[in-house]
């Protein structure tokens, strides 16, 4: 900073070309900020380098005479010249737009002359008092022309005790893989958005949150505003047939259904109260479990009849519905599903189990099919390992105990119904030879100011293991092209493709 009362009119210009030089900041910049009467902060984020070459340029600017004295209205004598003051934090970003929106970004703000970084939304938000400093770095005493500070008895220095640093659960080669196979399949499918998550079973770690929609945190555009949500949260839809599952394990869990009954499907055509219900594939008859398989709304919204309003309601609340998932991440959108008053609707029982009439956001519905992959127990998501100290002490971050949903029994007969479904059925396109892969396919249209428009989102949610290791994992395609609008032709090969990546990547190991 400078004080501009200070600079010779006839010398500012050779300040100006000088500075420019030493700074490598354009001169026309620097020119916009001397017309300013009094102190001038030229710069708020001079580099470690540039701050030597600026410190030697202070002491020639001097030896010029291109400042000078000048009499303030109390009589005091002022002489100032350029000063380098330490006075503030910053983000470095070296990876780039790399688990972005995840990560987040800061807004700078001014704290009695200090430049502080406040996150705004995703880790940084999440654990802004954590990465904060804890002391700020100070120096005061006498200084010489060169702005160094003379140590003597009147000389003192605080040292800047730094705030910790965030060890995240995710492999930066793996994520940065699957977001570049995002960015294609996005231009291929012509969609808004396609998310990724994936997770490990047993512990809840988060392994993979990727999107397409990214952007560059040092350099935040207006283009960029749509892309700072982490959707996986922040972004709560109508899941379609992935919530057919997790309506089985309930109707398992209270005894109302057989896998090996026949149900009637009528020929893909059926009326409940006064809406008409279709199937995509047109069947007389189908197991209770193919009702799954084959992803039967006709089959699903009759079984969905034997379960009361209160089952049905605290069994999609047990499930994670309309509540928080849990994960390290802020501003999550809870969704919401029917009241129990209108679950006694046959009608909303129906529309509820082929995923209608409930929202719900993909992290949510990682964490619920989570407890198919991992004997009955549900798992909190989360993003961050622990915390590391200056001095290097570890923190490690306690995690949720596992909650018991359902017995080992019904999830492995559903983990082995979704095996079946990849196998046989909607999921095919998900497939990767040598690895155990389950899971379901979700098409929902998107309804706008009251009406369904032809327009879609798609979910393929399921799991991928091997011999030793169990991943759960979730993709979302949100309104693809209507060339790709069923799950099976947009999210199941982009789960494949992911699993792929895993293989490529030693987290997946083929058995033969």
């Amino acid at each position: 900073m400078i004080n501009t009362k200070n600079l010779d009119p006839d010398k500012k210009e050779l300040f100006i070309q000088l500075f420019s030089i030493y700074s490598e900041i354009p001169a026309k910049q620097i020119r916009k900020k001397l017309r300013k009467n009094g102190v001038v902060t030229l710069s708020y984020s001079i580099s470690e380098q540039h701050a030597q070459y600026l410190k030697g340029l202070a002491y020639e600017l001097r030896r010029l005479n291109v400042f000078q004295e000048y009499t303030a209205s109390n009589g005091r004598h002022i002489l100032q010249g350029l000063d380098l003051i330490e006075s503030g934090e910053a983000r470095v970003y070296p990876y780039g737009d790399l688990l972005t929106p995840v990560i987040g970004y800061p807004k700078k703000h001014e704290d009695h002359g200090y430049t502080r970084s406040n996150g705004m939304k995703g880790i940084e938000r999440n654990y802004n008092e954590e990465l904060n400093p804890r002391q700020n770095g100070l120096q005061r005493g006498p200084r010489d022309v060169n702005g160094y500070m003379i140590l003597n008895k009147e000389s003192h220095t605080e040292y800047a005790e730094n705030g910790f640093d965030v060890k995240l659960t995710i492999p930066v080669t793996l994520q940065s893989r699957v977001e570049r196979m995002c960015d294609k399949m996005q231009e291929k499918m012509g969609s808004r958005q396609i998310m990724v998550t994936v997770m490990d079973s047993e512990t809840g770690k988060m392994l993979v949150l990727a999107t397409s929609n990214r952007f560059e945190p040092k350099d935040i555009q207006a283009e960029d505003i749509p892309s700072l949500q982490v959707h996986a949260v922040e972004y709560s839809f109508e899941p379609g047939s992935v919530l057919k599952p997790i309506i089985f394990a309930l109707l398992m869990k209270h005894q109302q259904v057989n896998p090996f009954e026949v149900v009637n499907v009528h020929n893909g055509r059926f009326k409940i109260g006064k809406r008409w219900i279709t199937d995509e594939h047109k069947e007389d008859y189908l197991s209770a479990e193919n009702v799954i398989v084959h992803s039967s709304n006709i089959g699903i919204a009759q079984l969905a009849q034997r379960l009361s309003a209160s089952d049905y309601y605290q069994g999609l609340i047990d499930f994670g519905f309309t509540k928080a998932s849990g994960i390290d991440l802020t501003n999550e959108y809870k969704g919401k599903i029917p009241s129990m008053r209108q679950l006694d609707s046959e009608t909303y029982k129906a529309s509820a189990s082929y995923g209608y009439a409930i929202r719900a956001n993909l992290i949510q519905l990682l964490k619920a099919y989570n407890v198919f992959n991992n004997h009955g127990r549900m798992v909190t998501p989360r993003l961050t390992e622990e915390l590391i100290a200056q001095n290097g002490r570890r923190v490690p971050l306690e995690s949720d105990e596992p909650i018991q949903l359902l017995s080992p029994e019904i999830a492995e007969r559903i983990k082995r119904i979704l095996i079946k479904t990849a196998v046989e059925g909607t999921g095919q396109k998900a497939l990767v030879e040598g690895i155990v892969v389950g899971g379901k396919t979700g098409t929902a249209q998107i309804s706008e100011k009251g009406h369904y428009q032809l327009k879609y989102n798609t979910s393929f949610i399921g799991f991928a293991n091997d011999a030793t290791k169990n991943y759960t994992i979730g993709v979302t395609v949100v309104r693809p092209k209507i060339a790709y609008r069923f799950a099976a032709q947009s999210s199941a090969p982009v789960f494949r493709k992911t699993v792929e990546l895993m293989v490529e990547e030693g987290f997946l190991k083929t058995i033969e």
